[in-house]
This record gives structure tokens, sequence and C-alpha cells, in this order.
């Protein structure tokens, strides 16, 4: 369910939150061809958590997708942290006022002390977007990146 290429796991959710997480990746990633990750870490290291997401978005190659339509929800849980990533073709499609929205979204279940229940709320806004813009094809879609959680450190 959880996935740490950098070594040691660290465990930020319970595991109900963690197989919440996943189902809601799951369950928005069935109605479209688009793809959520979640990256999760203590500390970011740098100061804006935009860069430190876009490194781990190429890290994990979420933009070699077909239609360049992965989503990178980076947080990071000491700092109290967070950005949103999309690639170029989700992007081009919605806009910068949608993720400003989502982040608006994390920020609220942030302060009040609720990670995963902003990590699913912006899965579920993003994975309608997704399926806006991106709908499920049975016959061509396929699964191109993992659903599970990853750990940095």
């Amino acid at each position: 369910m959880a996935y740490n290429p950098f070594g040691k796991r660290k465990e930020f959710f319970s595991p109900d939150e963690q197989e919440r997480i996943v189902n809601a990746i799951r369950l928005a990633e069935q109605q479209t061809s688009g793809e959520i990750r979640v990256y999760t870490e203590s500390r970011c290291r740098f100061v804006d958590p935009l860069d430190r997401a876009a490194e781990v978005f190429w890290g994990l190659k979420m933009d070699l997708t077909k239609d360049r339509n992965g989503v990178l929800v980076y947080i990071a849980m000491k700092d109290r942290q967070f950005a949103i990533l999309a690639d170029q073709g989700i992007h081009e499609k919605v806009g910068q006022t949608f993720w400003n929205e989502e982040v608006s979204v994390m920020k609220k279940h942030f302060s009040n002390a609720l990670p995963a229940d902003a990590i699913e709320a912006v899965i579920a806004d993003v994975g309608q977007a997704l399926r806006t813009h991106f709908p499920y094809d049975r016959s061509t879609d396929k699964n191109e990146l993992p659903d599970d959680l990853v750990f940095g450190k």
C-alpha cells in the first residue's frame, strides 16, 4: 500500500487513513485515463514546496503519461507545507484557478488537523476534473502509474 524509494518508511497516516487515500485514488482513476499520486515526507528541503513537488514529480516519472495528465499531491507533514503539481495536459484544461482552489481546500482541512481528509477531498476534486477532460476508455486505458502512497523521509 505504501512505497518508499528513499529509505526508511515514515508513518504519517494510520493504516485506515492509508487505505482511505489509496481507495480514493483508485476510485478517481476508475473513471479517467489520468493518474494521481500522493507523496508525503517529514520536511520540505526547499523554500517553495512547489519546487520540491516538481523534483518528486519528475523523480517518479509522472511526466511520462501518454496524455500528460498526471497529478501529484505533495505534503511535508512536519513543515505543514503542501503543493499540487499537474502535468501540462491537465493543467491546460483546468487552469491555475482550479489548482488554487484545491490548495485552499487542503489549507482548510490542514488547519483542522485532518490531513487525510484534505488529501481525500483533493483527490475527489482532481478525479472529477480528470474524468471531465480525460474520460476512461476501457479499450485503451491502462494504469500507467502505481496507486500506492509514496513516503519520503
